[in-house]
C-alpha cells in the first residue's frame, strides 16, 4: 500500500534552473563548452566576508572550515577577464533578459518595475568572485497542471556556477568555459496535500514550456531541478542538482521515508534517555590501533594519519537503521565528515569482522565508558581536519533529539 502524503503533511517547492541559449551574462564570449586544453590555469582561496546585516552566512563559513585551494581552468573564446575576476562585468546581456521576461509573462508573474542584479555570496570556488550575481525578475505567477493552479514564488536572472572537472583532496578544480552562462532560476510556490508524481508533473510542465520559447538550451545539464522537501515534525531538505526529471517523484519518495525514519529515531533516543551532553570528547586513540590487522587503518597509519575515538551515547543499534533505500543513520553521519576529505566513520553498529578492528573496538568501548546502549566510533586524519569535521558530526548528533 502506498503512502498517504497527505496525512505526513508533505510539503514540497521547487526551484529549476534552466540555461539560455545566447552569449554570456556578462560578456560576449561563447555558452559553448570548449573542446580545446585551456590557456590558463589560476589558483585561489576564498574566504567569507560579513552581510549588510554584520552576519557571515552560515553555508559559506562551512565552505571556509573546509579550507581548500581551487583551481580554474580559462579557456579561449569561452571565457574573459569577466570569468577570472580581473574586471568588473560588462552590460548585461539583452537578449538573455528578453527570453526571462518572455518566460515571466507565460507563468503569469507580475514584472518587477526595475531589474537590478544582487551578488549572493557563494566561496564553493564555483565563482571565481566569491559571490553569484542574481536579478529579480518576477513575482506571485501561477500556472495550472493536471486542472490544479500551482503557484509560482518568483523568477530571477542569474549567472551559472563554474563547471566542477575533479577533486583532488583539499584542491578542487573548475573549468571556466561554464562560467557566465545565463540562466533563469524558476521558484514554485509552496506545494501541499500534493503526492510526488504531482510535483514531477510539475516539473515536466515548467520544462515544457521553457522548450516552447525555443530559446532555451537542450540536454543534460543544461536544465536542473532542486526540490525541497519537508513533513510534519522533519526538518525542510534541499536536494540540489536532479538532472532527471522522470527521477524527481523517486527522489521525494526517499526523503519522505528518510525523514519518517528520522523520527522514529528521535522518539526512540527520547524513550532511551538521550542527553547531548553526554556526547563524549574526541580523543586520540592511535596507541589501541598501532598493531592492528585492520589493512585499512594500518594503510592510513602508515601515511602519518591518527586515530580518534568518541562514544555516541544510546545510540546502539540505531546507527544501522535504514533511513530509505541504500542509506543507514551511520552513512548519513559519514556523509558529513566526508565533506572534509576523510574516508568517514567506523562505528560499532558495523560488521567490525569484515575490518578486523573487533578487539580494538572492545578495547576502545572500555576507555570511553561506553554503556550497552551506547555506540562507538572512530574518525582517521590529521588532527586539524578530523577536529573541524568532528564538530559538525557532533552538532548533527545533538539534533537527532
Amino acid at each position: 500500500m502506498g503512502l498517504d502524503y497527505s496525512s505526513v503533511g508533505l510539503k514540497v517547492g521547487l526551484e529549476i534552473h534552466q540555461r539560455l541559449k545566447t552569449h554570456k551574462l556578462f560578456c560576449n564570449c561563447s555558452s559553448l563548452p570548449s573542446d580545446e586544453n585551456p590557456v590558463l590555469t589560476l589558483k585561489r582561496k576564498l574566504r567569507p566576508v560579513a552581510g549588510e546585516l554584520g552576519q557571515v552566512d552560515r553555508a559559506a563559513m562551512f565552505e571556509y572550515l573546509r579550507d581548500r585551494t581551487f583551481v580554474y581552468y580559462v579557456y579561449p573564446k569561452k571565457s574573459c577577464l569577466v570569468e577570472t575576476d580581473e574586471e568588473p562585468p560588462h552590460e548585461v546581456n539583452e537578449e538573455a533578459l528578453h527570453t526571462a521576461l518572455q518566460i515571466a509573462l507565460m507563468m503569469n508573474y507580475s514584472l518587477v518595475d526595475e531589474v537590478h542584479f544582487m551578488r549572493k555570496t557563494v566561496i564553493d570556488g564555483s565563482n571565481t568572485s566569491g559571490f553569484q550575481r542574481t536579478a529579480l525578475i518576477g513575482l506571485n505567477g501561477w500556472i495550472e497542471v493536471n486542472g490544479k493552479k500551482v503557484p509560482m514564488s518568483q523568477i530571477c536572472l542569474e549567472e551559472e556556477s563554474a563547471g566542477i572537472v575533479e577533486k583532488k583532496g583539499k584542491e578542487v578544480i573548475y573549468r571556466l568555459d561554464r562560467l557566465g552562462i545565463p540562466l533563469v532560476e524558476i521558484t514554485t510556490g509552496l506545494m501541499e496535500n500534493v503526492n510526488p508524481e504531482f510535483v514531477q508533473d510539475v516539473a515536466y510542465r515548467i520544462g515544457m514550456m521553457l522548450r516552447s520559447t525555443r530559446k532555451v538550451m537542450r540536454g543534460i545539464g543544461t536544465i536542473r531541478q532542486d526540490v525541497n522537501v519537508s513533513i510534519e515534525g522533519g526538518a525542510r531538505v534541499e536536494i540540489k542538482g536532479v538532472q532527471e526529471v522522470d527521477q524527481l517523484a523517486k527522489i521525494i519518495e526517499n526523503e519522505v521515508k528518510r525523514q519518517l525514519s528520522l523520527i522514529k529515531i528521535k522518539e526512540e533516543l527520547i524513550k532511551r534517555g538521550f542527553e547531548a551532553r553526554e556526547i563524549s570528547e574526541l580523543e586520540d586513540v592511535t596507541s589501541l590501533f598501532e598493531n592492528t590487522q585492520s589493512k585499512l587503518v594500518s594503510n592510513l597509519l602508515r601515511k602519518g594519519k591518527r586515530v580518534f575515538g568518541f562514544k555516541l551515547p544510546k545510540l546502539s543499534g540505531l546507527l544501522k537503521k535504514e533511513l530509505c533505500p541504500g542509506k543507514t543513520l551511520g552513512k548519513e553521519l559519514a556523509d558529513y565528515v566526508k565533506a572534509y576529505g576523510l574516508g568517514g566513520i567506523i562505528h560499532s553498529d558495523e560488521d567490525l569482522a569484515k575490518y578486523r578492528l573487533e578487539k580494538e573496538f572492545e578495547e576502545l568501548r572500555n576507555l570511553l565508558d561506553a554503556k550497552e546502549q551506547d555506540a562507538v566510533a572512530i574518525l582517521i586524519g590529521d588532527e586539524e581536519t578530523v577536529g573541524k569535521a568532528w564538530e559538525v558530526l557532533r552538532q548533527r548528533v545533538k539534533q537527532l533529539a
